[in-house]
């Protein structure tokens, strides 16, 4: 019996793949399909969706912001190109020198003074950012004379902490009683005309201005130091000029 079964099964699958699509439409079927289709308009409108605004809002409260946030790095620091010839001097750097004084400023006529003594934003690489002296500008070349009488005890270049002031003399001074250092810094290489040991008069001449060392232009670093500490030549000066 399974066989004979299995004999109607395969006959049964032969007659239906091989009749036609058409030999088992019904008429019926074909005449409710034309009812249908003549129910159409003829151009149906185009479907659309448009969001109304409660989705807008409902997506962006979703989605929300992340975390993550730019920071960009702060502009470099403005490049700084301190020139001593483009300083302004300052209207309390005023004195009147004189010649026939027993203590004088280092140059017979008014020079401009660049840079007073004390705090300051350094100028250069190798400056200091605290100025212990006052900064003149007569011009390279310029003759710098002793600010008083006394004894010469350093002519030269040296190195280590002294090399940034070039080439320099030192005159020990006693005035009031008290002994006095000065410091004539920057000069032009050999331009020293006084050697150590060499007694000096006020005025006399000690070398030629210059910009040896840590300098940004020709001037004269004037240093004056009491019991080897350096005070404010300005003021000193003001004080002790005559």
């Amino acid at each position: 019996m399974t066989a004979i079964g299995a004999l109607f099964g395969v006959a049964a699958l032969i007659v239906s793949t091989s009749l036609p699509a058409a030999a088992l439409y019904r008429a019926d079927s074909a005449s409710a399909l034309a009812r249908y289709s003549s129910a159409l308009p003829e151009s149906a409108p185009a479907q659309s969706f448009a969001a109304g605004t409660e989705a807008t809002l409902a997506v962006s409260t979703i989605a929300g912001r992340d975390g993550y946030t730019v920071t960009l790095p702060p502009p470099p620091p403005p490049v700084r190109q301190a020139k001593l010839a483009s300083f302004t001097p300052r209207g309390s750097f005023l004195y009147t020198p004189n010649p026939n004084g027993t203590v004088q400023w280092p140059f017979t006529r008014y020079v401009p003074i660049a840079s007073g003594f004390g705090a300051r934003d350094a100028p250069c690489g190798g400056c200091s950012s605290f100025h212990d002296g006052l900064d003149f500008l007569p011009g390279a070349g310029a003759p710098i004379g002793a600010i008083a009488p006394g004894v010469v005890t350093i002519v030269g270049q040296d190195s280590g902490g002294y090399a940034a002031y070039g080439t320099r003399v030192v005159i020990e001074h006693v005035i009031n009683g008290q002994k006095v250092e000065s410091l004539y810094a920057h000069m032009i290489a050999g331009s020293p005309t006084v050697a150590v040991g060499d007694t000096v008069t006020v005025g006399q001449t000690l070398g030629l201005v210059g910009s040896t060392g840590a300098s940004t232009g020709a001037h004269l670093h004037l240093g004056i130091s009491l019991g080897g500490v350096f005070v404010d030549p300005y003021a000193w000066l003001i004080a002790n000029a005559n």
